[in-house]
């Protein structure tokens, strides 16, 4: 199907020309993202107001909205421009007001005739001691009474646009639904109880009351489903094209992780030994490996790669490790060397930072093959980078990289096996959202020896006392990270903040005893300054919040974070976990300004309560949102607009389920269900689906 299917066109058409919608009114909506008939059947009412028709406004629990029968009675005009302008009325049981700022005398009277009866609708609140209803919603003659509904729905709305426009609006693009087949499997919709698709939109669109605006009413589950499942379809075929690749077969041997695993003075944990048997099986198979390695702080992920990159090399292929900085890279050389030497493995690292001959030599080393495994930045993408024969990729800190890239650097071996780890622990939902085309191995389990950090809530007002308690613990040799707030949303004023920390701690430990690393700093002084904090030159290290992953210190066994209110709380995880890497105990103090608002408080005791990673972004995903989770900018999460990924966990894993399943069955999406899922991804804009469909 190269373009839209025409039954689609009328949702894609122009708004202009829906009733009520001329030109002005349509750059309005535009403001909220609507631009087509689409967008508003996909916008669903966010609240509603009861309508239901009163008696009387008298004995309500004012102020409410209320909807009445009143007969009309005599308008006092407005004393002074803009003032009020009175209209008296009455129910059946009482005397109220209605009242209008900056009024035109002509168009009330017409609206409102003295002696005729009215239907209005609106708040009435009490005022000097009379009821009054200020700019009713609706002032109607009795005959035309039925157009209020009982429950109105209310929309999200934008400057210009009012909630009589919207609900125009929408209903005129109800009217153009084109009648769609059905693409869900028809036993799902029967087990949930599910409308079909056209229903489910009349229903959104027309809630009874507040238990139809919630995301488990049927229609709304339905609606959501959809956007999840041609999401899901999407990753799906992406994951298809990406195994498709003929997947090399790398058989492992074991002779070289058998040497390591001698070598090492433990034994890896159960969570290790399932995903390392995880990934050695995908690449022992015909399809392309996609796997997600996510393990939280200190789970112990650099084993679990480095025996993946040994599989490599035992099958006689190479294996690269990225990093997203100079910094990470260095440090992941660090910890690998020492296995990779156990068991004999050559290991290079190439960044932007290698130049001339020292470059050359290095890649030629690697076009023959000489050098197993390569640990690098972005550098390694670079066209005159050349492997032998690369099998595996392990790349590390997802969010940098986007799906582009892991094809980008698929290409570079033929079909090589991919591996991403990530230390942020994702809800399991939003890692469906994310990652839905990879499979996941998860490290749920500390390995022996790592000390529980003591997390420790400090008001900003005993700033003294804790500089005092870091003098003692330097005195004995220990090292300690200063993290300085953010204190607003410029890198200027929150430099100068550091700066001024940074001074303030000199001043107090000692000249030489205090280094600086913060986000303007050119990456040559940045990697000095950490250097000389690795090899213990420094004791404190006052930072931003650059320091936030990888960044692997043994002996540095306290992490002071000042307002750590204002941090969030996957953020603070992370920042604790660069402490209790060593043998000593570890101490994090979480330094706020008092008062502490009831969210920050939840936010800050559930840190000194857990260390489970997992079940801290389960809380931050429940109090913060999937946008802000993980700042939707670069996270690559699709924008959903009507599924919530909260509230709607489990039906993500359903339409994953389902995609994956169709897909098996009917790769090519032929057939009459086939056509449905295609007409599907048109209608949801999953226009990459469909090319990836022709590529298919």
């Amino acid at each position: 199907m190269s373009g839209r299917p025409p039954i689609l066109f009328p949702l894609f058409a122009e708004l202009v020309g829906l009733d009520g919608v001329g030109p002005k009114t349509a750059q309005h909506l535009a403001q909220i993202d609507i631009t087509r008939p689409r967008d508003l059947l996909f916008t669903l009412p966010q609240s509603g107001v009861d309508r239901r028709r009163v008696v009387s406004v008298r004995g309500l629990d004012l102020p409410q909205v209320a909807t009445v029968e009143v007969q009309v009675g005599e308008h006092r005009e407005a004393t002074r421009r803009g003032g009020p302008w009175r209209v008296t009325v009455e129910d059946a049981q009482t005397v109220f007001q209605l009242v209008f700022f900056h009024a035109r005398a002509e168009h009330l009277h017409r609206l409102l005739p003295t002696g005729q009866r009215r239907i209005v609708s609106g708040r009435v609140e009490m005022f000097d001691g009379v009821a009054q209803m200020v700019h009713p919603d609706h002032i109607l003659r009795p005959e035309e009474g039925g157009e209020i509904p009982p429950f109105e729905p209310v929309y999200p709305l934008t400057a210009g646009v009012t909630l009589r426009v919207m609900t125009r609006a929408v209903r005129s693009a109800l009217a153009r639904m084109p009648a769609l087949a059905e693409w869900c499997d028809p036993q799902l919709v029967a087990r949930e109880g599910w409308p079909g698709w056209a229903e489910a939109l009349a229903q959104a669109h027309a809630p009874q009351g507040l238990r139809d605006l919630s995301p488990e009413a049927p229609a709304r589950q339905r609606l959501a489903y959809d956007e999840l499942f041609a999401h899901q379809v999407t990753l799906a075929l992406a994951r298809r094209i990406e195994r498709r690749g003929k997947g090399r077969v790398s058989e492992a041997t074991g002779r070289l992780q058998g040497r390591v695993l001698a070598a090492l003075p433990f034994r890896p944990t159960g969570a290790q030994e399932r995903a390392i048997r995880e990934i050695a099986a995908d690449m022992a198979g015909e399809k392309r490996m996609s796997r997600l390695l996510q393990g939280d702080v200190g789970s112990g992920k650099t084993l679990v790669a480095v025996m993946a990159l040994l599989v490599a090399v035992e099958a006689g292929g190479q294996g690269v490790m990225m990093a997203p900085t100079e910094i990470l890279a260095r440090q992941h050389l660090e910890s690998i060397r020492p296995l990779a030497e156990s068991a004999g493995v050559v290991l290079e690292i190439l960044t932007g930072r290698d130049k001339g001959l020292e470059r050359r030599a290095k890649l030629a080393a690697l076009a023959r093959g000489d050098i197993h495994v390569l640990v690098g930045t972005h550098a390694v993408f670079q066209k005159d980078v050349v492997f032998h024969d690369l099998r595996l990729a392990v790349i590390d800190e997802q969010h940098r990289f986007g799906v582009a890239q892991r094809m980008e650097l698929g290409a570079k071996g033929a079909a090589a096996d991919v591996l991403v780890m990530t230390a942020t622990p994702i809800p399991r939902s939003l890692a469906l959202a994310q990652y839905g085309d990879m499979d996941l191995s998860l490290l749920d389990e500390k390995p022996p020896g790592r000390e529980p950090v003591r997390t420790a809530l400090v008001s900003g007002e005993r700033l003294d006392e804790v500089v005092g308690h870091l003098r003692g613990a330097i005195g004995e040799g220990r090292q300690a990270y200063w993290v300085c707030p953010l204190v607003s949303e410029s890198e200027v004023v929150d430099l100068a903040a550091a700066e001024e920390r940074f001074g303030h701690l000199r001043a107090a430990l000692g000249e030489g005893r205090v280094g600086l690393v913060h986000g303007r700093m050119l990456p040559t002084e940045k990697d000095a300054a950490m250097a000389r904090f690795i090899a213990g030159e420094t004791a404190v290290l006052v930072a931003t919040t650059v320091i936030e992953v990888g960044v692997n210190v043994p002996n540095a066994s306290i992490m002071v974070i000042e307002r750590a209110d204002n941090f969030g709380l996957a953020q603070l995880h992370q920042l604790r976990g660069r402490v209790g890497r060593g043998s000593a105990a570890s101490t994090c103090l979480l330094m706020y300004q008092a008062p502490l608002g009831e969210t920050a408080r939840r936010r800050l005791e559930l840190l000194r309560e857990t260390e489970d990673g997992f079940r801290i972004a389960e809380e931050d995903l429940a109090m913060r949102g999937a946008g802000n989770l993980i700042g939707t900018a670069q996270s690559g999460l699709p924008k959903f607009r009507i599924a919530d990924i909260e509230h709607q966990a489990a039906l993500m894993r359903i339409a994953r389920q389902d995609a994956r399943r169709l897909l098996e069955e009917n790769p090519a999406l032929e057939g009459p269900r086939g056509e449905a899922v295609r007409v599907l991804l048109w209608l949801m804009e999953q226009d990459r689906a469909i090319r990836l469909i022709s590529v298919g």
